[in-house]
């Protein structure tokens, strides 16, 4: 596979971050590296397709039976998978389950695509970080064996350190910023086989550390702003994307050059 690789399709799967919180755009819609990379295959391929079936809060059971099966179904060129970590996140999780609802994903969507995609995510250093980064590396072996397997390609986003710098992400420290969707867009860009246009990777310039007063106002305010109303809805058994549809739900012809996307 090289710069010359063709794709004239493209469908994302996943939760909240292939839907694209918190890459907010003006009229209050999310964006994110799921669109940001349509658009620059678009404008390399005349009547080129996108869908993409995300839902914010949505655990990998749920995406292996509600959308693994509409994306099979679309016989895209490529098909990109993210999922697995809210599950991961949980106070209580069964990987051996998460396991096997990977497996019956992939193994649904290997065969009815050209190239599909998996991830190993990024995440925002800090203490949340280090409680559960067994779990997410537990989780990155199996999206690891599983492309292996099925002939997948791996986007490794956790293997970048810049993607951890708190810098990237948004002040709910889940999801990432515009720049932290931009350079995902470029990794998969990447991953895809086609021509690099920057070095993702890139560290960010040095920035002096805050004082102890501003860190102690930015914990305050995450906390009540962001980590109780998501205990809330553990607790409850809530989701955010409870009742909400895909992002994009049909495969139809992508409108937008890349310049007014990425602007």
């Amino acid at each position: 596979m090289g710069i010359n690789a063709s794709y004239t399709s493209f469908v994302a799967v996943g939760d909240s971050f292939t839907e694209g919180m918190s890459d907010l755009l003006p009229d209050g819609s999310y964006r994110g590296w799921a669109d940001l990379l349509a658009a620059r295959l678009a404008a390399r391929e005349p009547g080129f397709r996108y869908a993409n079936l995300a839902v914010r809060g949505k655990l990998i059971g749920q995406i292996a039976a509600d959308q693994a099966p509409v994306a099979a179904a679309m016989r895209a060129d490529v098909v990109t998978l993210v999922g697995g970590l809210n599950d991961a996140l949980r106070p209580k999780v069964d990987m051996g389950r998460v396991r096997g609802h990977l497996e019956e994903a992939v193994g649904l969507l290997a065969p009815s695509c050209k190239t599909l995609v998996l991830m190993r995510s990024p995440g925002r250093n800090g203490p949340v970080m280090e409680r559960f980064r067994p779990r997410m590396e537990e989780l990155f072996a199996i999206i690891e064996e599983l492309a292996a397997r099925h002939g997948a390609l791996v986007a490794d986003l956790y293997g970048a350190p810049v993607l951890g710098d708190p810098r990237l992400w948004d002040v709910d420290r889940l999801h990432l910023t515009h720049e932290g969707h931009r350079r995902v867009a470029e990794a998969v860009w990447q991953t895809l086989g086609l021509q690099a246009e920057e070095d993702w990777r890139a560290a960010l310039p040095p920035a002096e550390q805050p004082g102890w007063s501003v860190r102690r106002s930015r914990d305050l305010s995450f906390a009540r702003q962001h980590l109780l109303p998501w205990i809330g809805r553990r607790l409850t058994g809530r989701s955010s994307g409870d009742g909400r549809p895909a992002k994009r739900p049909e495969l139809l012809p992508y409108e937008g050059s890349a310049e007014e996307r990425l602007s």
